[in-house]
């Protein structure tokens, strides 16, 4: 019966359809394998690393049972079909399919707590009260110390001695209070001000009731002061050592009455203690609060110093000079240790402040002196100090160069004051063209605009057109010649360093104008002086317009041999040629008389036909050169 049912399965369409089978299931083995290729083309870290269990071996992979497709029933004794359904019921390799792409997972922003206000903040609001009670509490100290007396309450010694009593109790219930949980704040708040209330307390006994002699009072008020800044840095606190200095600044004038001598002192002792604490840290408030009050009453004490022939003026003098001692030598030893601390360099500028601008208030000896060695020690600090930043360094050089400007100005009369200053102009270019140092080129710079602008003060244009208004000065004379130097020097080191690329040209253009008008001006004068105002005016002109026409022909044979500025100097070298001309003409024809204009119209006229003559067998030789190559 089985039989009869199954006689009539064709044989050639199982085979086509286990043919088939076969196929698809090679198909998908090769598309598996592109994607695996793909996924590691494409990310090549997303490959999951395989991980070990020392405790719990792996177990083999199983492949999930395959259901054999639905075939009918093969009749018995057809070997053809028991193959086919072998060979359907098989297992089949397991396919690995790519895993989907895994990318980082970014969790939700949480969102921004809301911005709690500044007085809400922890500490704002007890800072605020223990930086307004230590100020409240030194001006209760003050008060009575000062107005005490002035209201007849107690005697001085009760007074002094109950506001020292009174510092001593602040300053060990700040110990006591720093020590407790939360007391950090006010500890600091009561030592401070009990520490500066005990320095205004040796002020007073010094300087309003004279029981100490001032150098035992600055002994002791510095021994205070360093007591102070060390007990701040022990207790790792700025505020604390900032609320001293503040403290003593602040009071300290309404102590003495306003602003003294004595005063001063102490703000420099005060200034000196507190200069370890700095050491090691970067306590720059502390550095300002330091610096600050004292170079302010240095400066108002030169405002306000009438000193001729006192001798407050040579203690004035001590005050400036140390002053500027204690501040540049303390900013470099911080710039040594932090060479970005740009609070130490402006320190230094404003402590030699006072140097430069009590210029007026001593004689003139020791003003020109003092000027000079800072000048002389700037100039020491920036070629010695090879540490030092390039802020530091460009500031000190500006306070070397002011100083040196003073000096010269102090030191010299009108006429010669140019001659000073284009010598130190020339010096300092020669400097930059030896070193390279474009420092030294821009102060030399600065020295030689300065210098232009006083020679042009003392020969004005006037004195070379009239001579009624020239003068035969050596002094004017010899400043012309440097004039025409340091224009020289100027243009050449700046084609040298290569500082400027488009302007070079109009740079070299001013610079020819000022040399031709000190060489001018020299001239003039030098013949005045020769031969007086009349022959010497005509013959110092004549001499003139010849070295005019020079220059040009120099400027001609430059350009000829120079293949980088041969524009410039055939520019240069025409015009100068035309204003030579020009001047030949439209002035000395008229200026001039007799045989000076005979000499000038030769002189000209026979430098007019070198050039030419020149140029002409140059383009000569040049052509013949090229036809022959």
């Amino acid at each position: 019966m089985t039989s009869s049912q199954n006689s009539g399965l064709d044989p050639q369409l199982v085979a086509r359809l286990s043919s088939r089978f076969d196929s698809l299931g090679d198909h998908m083995r090769q598309v598996a394998v592109d994607l695996q290729t793909l996924q590691s083309q494409l990310d090549p870290a997303a490959a999951p690393a395989p991980t070990r269990q020392a405790s719990v071996p792996a177990a083999p992979a199983v492949p999930p049972p395959v259901a054999p497709p639905h075939m009918p029933p093969q009749p018995y004794g057809q070997p053809f079909g028991h193959t086919v359904r072998q060979q359907m019921v098989r297992p089949q390799p397991a396919m690995n399919y790519p895993a989907p792409p895994r990318g980082p997972v970014v969790a939700p922003r949480p969102p921004a707590p809301p911005r709690e206000p500044w007085w809400q903040r922890d500490g704002v609001i007890s800072r605020l009260l223990a930086v307004a009670g230590a100020g409240v509490t030194l001006v209760g100290v003050v008060m009575l110390l000062v107005l005490a007396a002035q209201a007849g309450w107690f005697g001085p010694p009760l007074r002094v001695a109950a506001g020292a009593v009174f510092s001593l109790a602040l300053i060990g219930g700040g110990v006591r209070v720093f020590g407790r949980s939360g007391g950090r704040i006010g500890g600091i708040a009561l030592a401070a001000t009990g520490i500066a209330g005990l320095y205004l307390d040796v002020l007073a006994t010094s300087v309003v009731y004279g029981w100490l002699d001032p150098v035992i009072g600055l002994i002791t008020a510095f021994g205070i002061a360093a007591a102070g800044t060390a007990l701040a840095v022990q207790w790792k606190s700025q505020p604390m050592a900032v609320l001293i200095l503040a403290g003593v600044a602040m009071c300290g004038p309404v102590l003495t009455d306003g602003l003294t001598l004595t005063l001063v002192a102490f703000l420099i002792a005060t200034y000196v203690a507190s200069f370890p604490a700095q050491i090691g840290r970067n306590w720059q408030l502390l550095q300002v609060v330091r610096t600050v009050p004292l170079v302010g009453a240095v400066l108002a004490a030169i405002a306000s110093a009438d000193l001729s022939g006192s001798t407050g003026g040579l203690w004035l003098l001590l005050v400036v000079v140390s002053v500027a001692v204690f501040g540049i030598g303390t900013s470099l030893e911080l710039l040594r240790r932090n060479v970005s601390d740009v609070v130490a360099t402006v320190m230094i500028a404003l402590t030699s402040l006072p140097v430069l601008v009590s210029a007026d208030v001593f004689d003139r000896a020791a003003t020109v002196s003092v000027q000079l060695v800072l000048a002389a020690a700037a100039a020491a600090i920036v070629i010695l100090v090879s540490w030092l930043p390039g802020h530091a360094r460009i500031t000190v050089a500006v306070i070397g160069a002011l100083a040196m400007l003073q000096a010269a100005v102090e030191s010299t009369t009108l006429e010669i004051r140019p001659v000073v200053i284009f010598a130190v102009a020339l010096t300092l270019i020669a400097v930059a063209h030896s070193t390279r140092s474009t420092l030294a080129y821009s102060i030399g710079s600065g020295f030689g605009v300065i210098g232009a602008l006083m020679f042009v003060s003392v020969s004005p244009p006037r004195a070379l057109l009239d001579s009624d208004h020239a003068v035969g000065s050596v002094g004017i004379a010899l400043g012309g010649i440097l004039l025409a130097a340091t224009a020289f020097a100027f243009a050449y080191v700046l084609a040298e360093l290569k500082l400027v690329d488009d302007g070079l040209q109009t740079l070299g253009i001013v610079s020819g104008v000022l040399a031709l008008y000190g060489l001018t001006a020299a001239t003039v004068t030098l013949g005045i002086g020769i031969g007086g105002e009349t022959t010497g005016f005509t013959a110092g002109h004549t001499a003139a317009t010849i070295e005019w026409m020079i220059a040009a022909f120099a400027l001609l044979a430059f350009g000829l041999r120079s293949v980088t500025h041969a524009h410039l100097a055939l520019l240069a070298g025409l015009s100068l040629t035309a204003a030579a001309i020009a001047k030949l003409f439209l002035f000395d024809l008229v200026a001039l008389d007799g045989l000076f204009r005979v000499i000038a119209f030769i002189a000209v006229g026979l430098l007019l036909l070198i050039a030419g003559t020149r140029y002409a067998k140059v383009f000569a030789d040049r052509e013949s050169a090229a036809v022959s190559s």
